[in-house]
């Protein structure tokens, strides 16, 4: 089983899916440690929205509750 395959299909001709097929062999360690800076830097973006949108919709449910 190829290493990738552990992963979630992302939707094709998405911007996830462009990464994902992205050659990284032709990079230099330099150019991989700032891909890695740079999606560890969307990831936290991303899980920081996730986060908003929870509390608005728990927020939302508790107004319309009352």
């Amino acid at each position: 089983m190829d290493s990738d395959d552990a992963f979630p299909r992302a939707r094709p001709g998405s911007l996830t899916a462009q990464l994902a097929s992205e050659d990284l062999e032709r990079l230099s360690m330099s150019e991989l440690d700032q891909r890695i800076a740079l999606l560890t830097a969307e990831v936290e973006r991303t899980r920081r929205q996730r986060e908003r949108s929870v509390n608005h919709k728990a927020s939302a449910e508790a107004l319309f509750r009352k």
